[in-house]
């Protein structure tokens, strides 16, 4: 009211208004040389003289819609930092979703998503979101359906219209409160955190976004429509950025680390510890490139990684990066096959990277070299890898990647090119084709990997997608994650969407049915049979109030692979036979469902499933049952309780007996005592056991190399505490203990024996200059 009166007295003109729905989306943003204080309150004369943009539409789950609550951003900025004021208004009553929760973990609360597209290329726009009590999360959003796949995967979206990335962390203010309307935010982005055109003026790309938790509707300040091959190009712009004052960038964080590991020794029990010193070094070379470099870093991870089944998996499990080195500018190191993983690099000992974007090409660079302890030739592994990427157009692109791991005398190389078109709108086409050299102790090797979206669409009622994609058994990537080779595969997908009527209880349904035959390469140009797949069909229905249900129902052929089952024989007692490979299993009918409530104080989600499936360590017929629930329960703004439970039983389909069981519980308990403030204990439990292997025929024992192929049993209960305080991205105290506890028999609690412990300490400081 103050700021209102003071204008009027003064006789300052009302502040432009830009009003989404009417399609005025160029916001001449006001430049003032002025401060403000980030409390959250938009109570200074200066957001009274603020661009104005309102007028939001409805985006998820049902585009085209002016929204049902009311949003007014304030923008304006000042030489070296961008400012916005949010005002959400709120006519249902007292329902926004709002609690004090450790940074980027507000994907349950209601929110505000600010991305800026720095270099207003459409492709990639930096996410600034708060909620409504200014807890902050951060992050990339990137064009295209596999981004953050050189190990980021901190996906908040998981659909097809983009991936949100959220491992990089901004430096960045925020603040907010709730109101009797709703509630209101202010952020404060300093140019020192932004890379961004070195032209004068300058415009970005602007997109609002507020996520509602009690409607679960997304809304947008830009109409976004669904039947568009690209989000970003649908944002709006702030034009007239000029003399933007970004100052020295150069970070400096010296870290202390200190780890004192556990382990049974003859005796008693033997603890080591690992004090060292380290650091990282940022600096800004220009507006648009970066320099990072690290010295014995401390790459420990602060949370084990949540447990996956692995008695039924023939290949590696993917596990998003979570060390802070490589998630800085780690989107910009994708590619559409994840032909770059860092978390191949295991424990470096010194690394640099470099990252910006000269012109309309986008530059990545990373170069480690790995504690000798990861090769075993006793050499440290040196890793080089690079990607570059060049705008094409409005929304195409063309990119390079290279590669290489060497281990003294061995390596392995990789070069590929890709390039993505994008044409009427709402299709795109993408292929890829890449070379691996390979030398160590099995020999000098070559091979190549090629993958082919000869369409993509993606319409509002109808959308479908065609790829064709296969590895030479010789190709191999030591440097990325392309988990299995000597294949092809063709992906088929067709989408049907229905939308419901304003008020209806189910606001949209959507089913895909899809074709996904693999072919051993050879075979495939042979034209022969499959070796597995088939055809699925998905149903997802989005109900009222954010409730949501999905129905899958599948059914695959499988084959086995002779090779696999080499060492193989059959104790038949009075001899030993070699173990005939089965050709083949045909309709293996499945069927899977889930259902997923609101984001309230307490949520649920569970999926479950059942049918026929193969089991591979006997290349028999099986059947499998399936469940994984997960509640979340927020009692009080600052307390968070996570529970997870996944089971997996499989049994043999020619008698019924139990081959496996896997049961994961998991515990999370959060206490948030402020923004920077919190404690945390994540307890795990993998009990997995699979009975000895038998031939599918006969029910004779299976000798592996020889042995018999025993039961095997692992009983493994992890227990992690940590204490963290994180005022800012650089600046934190670590302090937590971890430990393993095995026991013959699961869940008895009665014979737990430590297999290793530790505790641990990381402190370090942001100096930013």
């Amino acid at each position: 009211m103050l700021a209102l009166l003071l204008m009027l007295q003064s006789g300052v003109p009302d502040p432009p208004t830009y009003d989404g729905l009417k399609q005025q989306l160029a916001v001449a943003v006001p430049r003032f040389e002025t401060d403000a204080r980030v409390d959250g309150a938009l109570d200074e004369a200066v957001w009274a003289r603020a661009a104005r943009l309102v007028g939001f539409s409805q985006y998820r789950p049902v585009d085209g819609r002016p929204a049902e609550d009311s949003t007014a951003v304030l923008v304006w900025y000042a030489p070296d930092a961008i400012w916005f004021g949010v005002r959400a208004y709120e006519p249902h009553g007292k329902v926004v979703r709002a609690t004090l929760a450790n940074r980027d973990n507000i994907d349950a609360d209601d929110n505000i998503q600010i991305l800026l597209d720095t270099y207003n290329d459409h492709r990639r726009a930096l996410l600034f979101a708060v909620n409504p009590l200014g807890v902050q999360e951060d992050g990339v959003r990137s064009e295209g359906q596999d981004a953050g796949a050189a190990g980021g995967g901190a996906s908040a979206t998981g659909r097809f219209d983009g991936v949100v990335d959220l491992s990089p962390d901004f430096v960045y203010q925020s603040h907010g409160h709730l109101t009797d309307w709703g509630y209101e935010v202010e952020v404060r982005i300093p140019f020192k955190s932004l890379r961004y055109q070195s032209v004068d003026p300058q415009s970005w790309g602007l997109q609002v976004v507020r996520v509602v938790q009690h409607s679960g509707y997304e809304d947008t300040w830009t109409p976004v429509f669904r039947a568009s091959a690209s989000f970003l190009i649908q944002s709006g712009r702030l034009t007239g950025l000029t003399a933007l004052k970004r100052g020295l960038v150069v970070d400096l964080t010296p870290e202390f680390t200190s780890k004192v590991n556990g382990t049974p020794a003859a005796a008693g029990y033997d603890y080591r510890g690992t004090p060292e010193l380290g650091g990282n070094l940022r600096w800004g070379i220009t507006q648009n490139l970066g320099l990072a470099a690290t010295a014995h870093p401390d790459f420990s991870q602060v949370e084990a990684d949540v447990g996956q089944v692995t008695v039924n998996e023939r290949f590696a499990l993917f596990y998003p990066e979570k060390r802070p080195f490589f998630l800085e500018g780690l989107e910009q190191f994708d590619t559409p096959n994840r032909l770059i993983y860092t978390r191949q690099i295991v424990q470096p000992v010194a690394g640099a990277k470099l990252t910006g974007k000269l012109g309309s090409t986008a530059v990545a660079y990373l170069g480690a070299v790995d504690d000798r302890g990861q090769s075993a030739s006793g050499n440290n592994p040196v890793f080089n890898l690079l990607r570059l990427r060049r705008d094409l157009g409005t929304a195409s692109t063309a990119g390079l990647v290279y590669t290489d791991r060497i281990e003294g005398d061995d390596y392995n190389r990789v070069l590929g090119g890709d390039a993505m078109v994008v044409w009427k709108k709402i299709w795109f086409s993408q292929a890829q084709v890449v070379s691996s050299w390979t030398s160590d102790a099995g020999g000098a090797r070559a091979g190549q990997f090629w993958a082919v979206t000869f369409a993509d669409g993606t319409g509002r009622n109808y959308g479908n997608h065609f790829e064709l994609l296969g590895a030479t058994p010789e190709f191999a990537t030591r440097s990325g994650f392309i988990n299995r080779v000597d294949f092809v595969q063709a992906r088929a997908a067709n989408r049907f969407t229905w939308y419901g009527r304003p008020g209806a209880l189910v606001e949209q349904v959507t089913t895909f049915v899809v074709l996904l035959p693999l072919w051993r390469y050879d075979d495939f140009f042979r034209l022969r049979g499959i070796f597995e797949g088939g055809p699925q069909n998905t149903w997802i229905a989005t109900l009222r109030g954010g409730w949501n249900v999905n129905a899958l129902i599948r059914n695959s052929a499988q084959r086995f692979d002779p090779d696999a089952y080499a060492g193989y024989s059959v104790n038949r007692t009075v001899d030993t036979i070699p173990f005939a490979v089965p050709h083949g299993l045909y309709n293996l009918w499945s069927m899977n469902g889930g259902v997923g409530t609101p984001n309230r104080a307490f949520t649920f989600n569970t999926n479950f499933g059942y049918g026929a499936t193969a089991i591979f360590a006997e290349a028999a017929a099986g059947r499998q049952f399936f469940i994984q629930a997960t509640a979340g329960w927020k009692p009080t703004p600052g307390v968070r309780i996570e529970a997870r439970w996944t089971h997996v039983r499989l049994t043999r389909a020619r008698d019924g007996s139990r081959f496996s069981t896997a049961n994961i519980p998991r515990l999370k308990l959060e206490y948030q005592l402020s923004r920077a403030i919190f404690f945390r204990y994540v307890g795990q439990y993998f009990a997995q056991d699979q009975v000895a292997l038998q031939d599918p025929r006969t029910a004779q024992p299976i000798l592996a190399g020889g042995a018999p192929a025993a039961a095997v049993v692992t009983n493994d209960f992890r227990n992690d505490l940590l204490f963290s305080y994180k005022p800012l991205p650089g600046t934190l105290v670590f302090l937590g203990y971890g430990t393993s506890l095995t026991e013959p028999e699961a869940f008895r609690f009665q014979n737990l024996s430590r297999a290793s412990d530790g505790f641990f300490l990381k402190v370090s400081y942001l100096f930013r200059m």
